[in-house]
């Protein structure tokens, strides 16, 4: 089903896209950690047997971690120039690949050190073991740590996290703080390279200042200050399709937020037993200077009791964040595709876009196609394109290919494509579009899957 109108307007032409800081953040991060390699080189002459590799081996793993512990939590700091410029869903990914290595050096570092020692001092594993956690300073709080880091990734592996909730995975991962501070101790106080070495331990403590410092600013002072002088408030709820509803949220001056469409909050509502949990939905409207307005689907406990707020409510809101912005638009022509939700996003860059815009919005049914009576009006506004992709009577799902892509709009290749929906369906259009001639550098998306 499409829906063509004549054009009659159109936002201004773009501004010239900005480039991602994303290759330069990855340098300093791998430079950082060449610079911990190179601690451990200055400070240790020959490694003589196998209790010298072992425990050799081991404190090569346990710098690094202790690098990674750094990395892993600045990560988590939301700082504004990685979540709006290198974008929220690529932070996240590097934050789940900074987990996998944390949890990887984390477990080398106890099983080589602990071996090293063992053959060291020809003594058992279980025995060495006990008396480094009984006897060495620091270990009890290490050890407790330890099993912190430990729980937060078991409870992140892709199996486990399909079978919890979001509420009980973003408790436990909030755990990760507790788990840096209490191993922290045990770096400088057991760590050879540390010992006498002034500048290291310098370093290694502003690292971690550092790291606090951006936490306590962006995490906590910031959110503080934007709804101390915001006052955002539930305006209204309104129902946009089988368990999609949409919410106004009032407040003042909100455009000196500077967001964007495109742009998301992390949101938590206080009330209807809401209060306890974050959770990031998008703007699925330009935000005005009074309102803005997000819609979301019943996918989980806080998503369902959205349906339930009151006019009203006090929220807790904290961002803007993401980069799927105006700012990536590199083309006067711009492909826009959406799948379930994740058109609520692409709404709002529908509208904002400049230049020739065309929508594809995959749903199952036609009563599952949120928002779009403000589809239709805005396409008639702009002269856009507006394509449906619908399940057959049978439900079966129409797929999308190359060659129906470039059917759709002839001059593919030449567009910006923004993407927004299920991670599998991003993934899957990811390969038909490049494969239908659409340069990697103009396919633009963000997934929020956590």
């Amino acid at each position: 089903m499409t829906t063509v109108y004549e054009r009659r307007a159109a936002p201004a032409v773009a501004p010239p896209a900005r480039r991602s800081p994303a290759g330069a953040v990855l340098a300093l991060l791998w430079a950082g950690a060449a610079a911990v390699l190179a601690l451990w080189w200055a400070d240790t002459g020959s490694v003589v047997g196998t209790a010298g590799w072992l425990t050799g081996a081991g404190r090569i793993a346990g710098l690094l971690c202790g690098y990674a512990c750094a990395v892993l939590v600045g990560l988590m700091a939301r700082v504004p120039v990685l979540e709006r410029r290198v974008g929220s869903d690529r932070v996240a990914r590097w934050h789940a690949m900074a987990g996998r290595y944390t949890v990887t050096l984390l477990l080398a570092h106890i099983g080589l050190i602990l071996a090293g020692y063992a053959a060291q001092d020809g003594a058992s594993l279980w025995h060495e073991t006990v008396t480094v956690v009984l006897d060495y300073p620091e270990m009890l709080k290490a050890t407790a740590g330890t099993v912190i880091l430990l729980a937060v990734g078991v409870t992140s592996a892709r199996a486990v996290r399909r079978r919890t909730s979001y509420e009980f995975w973003y408790y436990v991962h909030l755990l990760t703080y507790a788990a840096v501070f209490l191993t922290f101790g045990h770096q400088l106080a057991l760590g050879n390279d540390f010992n006498g070495n002034t500048p290291a331990t310098a370093a290694w403590y502003a690292l971690y200042l550092g790291v606090a410092a951006l936490v306590l600013w962006f995490r906590i002072l910031a959110p503080v200050r934007l709804n101390l002088r915001h006052r955002l408030r539930v305006e209204s709820v309104h129902r946009e399709a089988p368990g999609v509803w949409s919410v106004v949220v009032r407040g003042r001056r909100l455009d000196e937020l500077g967001a964007q469409a495109g742009q998301f909050f992390r949101w938590r509502f206080l009330g209807e037993g809401m209060g306890w949990t974050s959770t990031p939905y998008s703007l699925s409207a330009p935000p005005r200077r009074d309102r803005m307005r997000i819609t979301v689907k019943a996918l989980g406990d806080h998503s369902a009791a959205v349906a339930l707020l009151r006019p009203g409510t006090r929220v807790w809101a904290e961002g803007p964040y993401g980069s799927l912005t105006v700012e990536r638009q590199t083309s006067p022509k711009v492909l826009l595709i959406g799948g379930g939700v994740g058109i609520t996003p692409l709404r709002a860059l529908f509208e904002t876009l400049p230049g020739e815009v065309t929508l594809l919005y995959r749903a199952r049914t036609v009563e599952d196609l949120a928002l779009g009576g403000e589809l239709e009006a805005l396409a008639r506004w702009r002269g856009a394109r507006v394509h449906y992709l619908l399940n057959g009577p049978e439900g079966q799902r129409p797929r999308i290919t190359a060659e129906s892509l470039r059917a759709a709009v002839p001059d593919l290749a030449a567009h910006d494509v923004y993407l927004c929906g299920p991670h599998g369906l991003a993934r899957e259009l990811y390969g038909e579009l490049r494969a239908a001639g659409v340069p990697d550098r103009r396919i633009h998306h963000e997934s929020f899957e956590l």
